[in-house]
């Protein structure tokens, strides 16, 4: 069975939870969230009580989550601290790194822990 899932695309779910607060994820959920089985979900819940389903990345470091989470709540609540980086800056690490190989996709060694 497959589902549709295109912009204009809403529905309404009330599944139940169990003694342990526990629910099932709807298929057309995960089909939605573009998850297979075993796949984890990012739940983001707010204090009013909304709570909002996005896929989660599959990070190596779960610290790296949390300090991305920290910033965005900081740029969020304090937005008049957000600075541009200057020219020279910029200039300066262009100038650095200007004959760098690298590969965002290769593993790390061991050595660059």
């Amino acid at each position: 069975m497959s589902y549709a899932i295109d912009n204009d695309f809403a529905m309404d779910a009330e599944p139940s939870l169990t003694d342990q607060y526990q629910t099932t994820v709807l298929e057309i959920v995960g089909r939605a969230l573009k998850h297979g089985e075993r796949d984890k979900i990012h739940q983001h819940i707010k204090s009013t009580g909304e709570v909002t389903l996005t896929r989660a990345v599959d990070e190596e470091d779960p610290g790296f989550g949390r300090v991305l989470s920290i910033l965005a709540q900081d740029i969020a609540h304090h937005p008049e601290g957000l600075q541009s980086f200057s020219s020279d800056l910029i200039q300066s690490v262009r100038a650095l790194t200007k004959d760098v190989v690298y590969d965002v996709d290769a593993p790390l060694s061991p050595d660059d822990d």
